[in-house]
């Protein structure tokens, strides 16, 4: 899939937020475009103004690691802004392993290592759930399930967080700070794309999203690529109320692609008796601890 938009956009972006004082050049009264103009920007990457040019239009192939580095300096490029050009470049040269497409992530109703799903079974104290690199949710817990009981209850299937942050109204009483969620999940998004462009559901679901939800549209407009490994979120519960969870994301390595995700509570809180009404909930409602598709058999 030619990437080449997405690394003209990503570099605009950029350069229009660095001001010319920031950089030492004078601000000037007739720029007619926000942040440094190309040729600043090629000064202080030390390469002639064409050849960035050709940067910015979209094409990185067989550029070199140092001129990657001046690039990400003079744009002042944060470490994950920084690793976002790389796996844009290394994509689009074909010579690294970033740049192959990876076995697909696939969606809801895929197989699932045994192993993964009696771990998930294994946690009963805490939402537990599985998750691939689009936020597909599959696969469960009993507690998560019932966690996510709007998102399955939901009109806008298959089960994928970022449908439900986006299209469903129901999401905006959910996270009482939707727009931080908005933009942790448009990040998560944004930085798969760069890592495997070759990702057709992945391309699909931003098309989706873009073509309906102007929240989404602007957010994934705006380039911007942070790394989210651990956190604190704030949730509304319909049957439990307010609950402020801990969360913790690791990969799977025996299935590359795949994220499994635990939300905590602190010990004692009202969050921690918030989980244990919600567990009891589900098992008086008989709770699925896996979507129906997917099963251990």
């Amino acid at each position: 899939m030619d990437n080449r938009d997405e690394v003209r956009e990503f570099l605009t972006s950029r350069r229009a937020k660095i001001t010319p004082e920031q950089a030492g050049f004078p601000a000037g009264r007739r720029r007619r475009v926000p942040g440094l103009r190309r040729a600043e920007v090629a000064a202080l990457a030390d390469v002639s103004v064409e050849y960035y040019a050709k940067l910015e239009r979209g094409n990185l192939a067989g550029v070199s690691p140092g001129v990657l580095e001046a690039v990400a300096r003079a744009l002042r490029l944060d470490d994950v802004e920084r690793s976002h050009l790389w796996n844009l470049a290394q994509a689009q040269d074909g010579s690294d392993a970033l740049a192959r497409p990876r076995q697909r992530s696939g969606g809801v109703g895929r197989e699932l290592p045994e192993g993964l799903l009696w771990t998930l079974r294994a946690v009963t104290a805490a939402p537990a759930f599985v998750v691939n690199s689009r936020l597909d949710l599959l696969a469960t817990n009993q507690l998560a399930r019932a966690f996510w009981t709007d998102l399955y209850n939901s009109h806008v299937q298959p089960p994928n967080i970022a449908r439900y942050q986006f299209l469903d109204p129901a999401s905006h009483r959910f996270y009482p700070d939707w727009d931080v969620i908005a933009d942790r999940v448009v990040d998560v998004l944004r930085n798969e794309a760069g890592r495997n462009p070759n990702d057709k559901d992945l391309h699909d679901l931003v098309g989706e999203l873009s073509t309906r939800s102007d929240a989404f549209r602007t957010r994934w407009g705006a380039h911007n690529v942070t790394r989210h490994g651990t956190g604190s979120k704030r949730f509304q519960h319909p049957v439990v109320g307010e609950l402020t969870l801990s969360w913790l994301g690791t990969t799977v390595d025996a299935d590359p692609g795949l994220t499994l995700l635990f939300y905590t509570a602190e010990p004692g809180s009202p969050s921690e008796e918030g989980l244990r009404l919600l567990a009891s909930w589900a098992a008086s409602q008989d709770a699925e601890p896996f979507p129906p598709m997917l099963s251990s058999s």
